[in-house]
This record gives structure tokens, sequence and C-alpha cells, in this order.
């Protein structure tokens, strides 16, 4: 580890948990490119229980980005959540794997990451970050602080999760009451994403667990939560997530 990664990180955990939030890292510890963003992201992770991740796309043209979830963080629904700051949610459907898909030579094919995939998933993740406004800072600086993810909350798991249409369900999100509905993955065929974390993105870690989830990106977009709000995700024919938040 560099001193510069050796540094951003030090203020990044300390973001989470001693210090406070930040405006931003100070400009000669900001990321230069997505490879040193993920150096900063996986020292920030060593030692820490990786019980699942994240994947989406970066946006359009960018490819895909990940990020792992500690195990500390993930509950079963009905979750209750602690206050924290940002309180953002995003629904979202993930998979659980049934078997360990470790690094080779051969990349996995379609086929193999369908057959791992033991059950899927109505889920919630809970947003928070180590920057004042996450919005505020650089695409590479957020990666580096693991894209913003604060926890995680699953629903029970569908073995049967292959019959279902993904591209035409409709979730429905409520937030203290008042619910944003829409239809599909923005980042369209999940699959792909677990394909390429599978390959790719978890080769530092070992590869995928068997008994980890993968997330595979919010279907509403980021959502603020107030202090006290329940949150519900329903996707039909997956089920539901339900968490709240202390107030």
């Amino acid at each position: 580890m560099t001193q510069t990664v050796a540094q951003a990180v030090a203020m990044l955990r300390a973001a989470r948990s001693e210090t406070g939030p930040i405006a931003a890292l100070p400009a000669h510890l900001r990321p230069a490119d997505q490879a040193a963003a993920y150096a900063i992201q996986h020292a920030v992770a060593e030692g820490v229980a990786v019980g699942g991740w994240k994947v989406g796309l970066a946006g359009v043209g960018q490819g895909y980005l990940c990020a792992p979830m500690p195990q500390a963080g993930i509950a079963a629904s009905p979750a209750r959540l602690p206050a924290g700051r940002l309180r953002g949610v995003e629904a979202e459907v993930a998979f659980r794997l049934g078997r360990d898909l470790p690094p080779r030579p051969t990349p996995y094919d379609r086929v193999e990451i369908i057959a791992a995939l033991a059950t899927a998933h109505p889920a919630i993740e809970v947003l928070e970050s180590a920057f004042l406004d996450p919005d505020a800072v650089d695409r590479l600086s957020n990666l580096a602080d693991s894209v913003i993810h604060g926890g995680f909350v699953f629903g029970p798991g569908l073995a049967d999760w292959q019959t279902l249409d993904f591209a035409a369900i409709t979730v429905t999100q409520t937030i203290a009451g008042a619910a944003l509905s829409r239809t599909g993955n923005p980042a369209g065929d999940m699959i792909r994403l677990v394909e390429w974390l599978a390959n790719e993105g978890s080769r530092w870690a070992g590869g995928l667990r068997a008994g980890q989830f993968v997330t595979c990106g919010s279907w509403t977009g980021k959502t603020p939560a107030p202090p006290g709000a329940e949150v519900r995700v329903a996707f039909p024919g997956l089920g539901e997530a339900r968490a709240t938040f202390a107030a």
C-alpha cells in the first residue's frame, strides 16, 4: 500500500466513524483513475468480513463498478436501522450465491453464473457516505468510498426466480407513506452484472462465495428517508423487504 493510499484510507475510515463526514478528500489524495479508486476501496475493506457485493453500471459508456458489502451491515427484513446521517435508500433485486465462484483462468459463462445463483431477493440498499454531500464530490472518490454503501436489508428468497421476467416487473417503493414505482432495472440484464463481478470485480477478494449476496443496482434511484420512516419495497412475484429508521 502506497503512502497516498494509506492516507486516503485513514481519512475515509475516520470520516465514517470517529471524525464524521468530510467535504472531500484533499486534492493530492483523490484517486486519479479507476484503478487508484479501487486500490483505496480494497484497502478500506481489508480485514472486514464480506457478506456480499453491490454491482452496477458506472454510467453510459463507463462500464461496470462494484464494492464489497460488510457482513456487519447486512440484515434480514424487517430491519430496524440506526438513524444515520444520509438515510438514502434504493430498491433493488439481489441474488444469493449457492456455490463458490473463485477466480480461475477460464471466465465463468452465463450458464454457470445462473446455476450458482440459488435465490433472488427483494432488497433495500441503505446509503451512507464519508462525504458531507456525495453528489458534490467526484465519481472516483465515491467509488473509493464503496459507492456510498451503508447497509443492506434482504427479504425472503425465491428459488424459482428464473420464471420471473424482471424487465416487466414494476417495483413499488414506499417511504413514510409516499410511493414511487418503476418498471425494470435501469441497468437492464442483471445477470451480466453478476458475470462481470465473478470474472473481474471480485477477483481481488478471492471471488464470490456461497452465502454472499449480490445486489444489482437501484430500480428507483437514490431516495432520502426521514428519521423514523418506514421503508417498503415490493416486487410482484418476488416479495417485499421492509426497514424502519430510528427517529
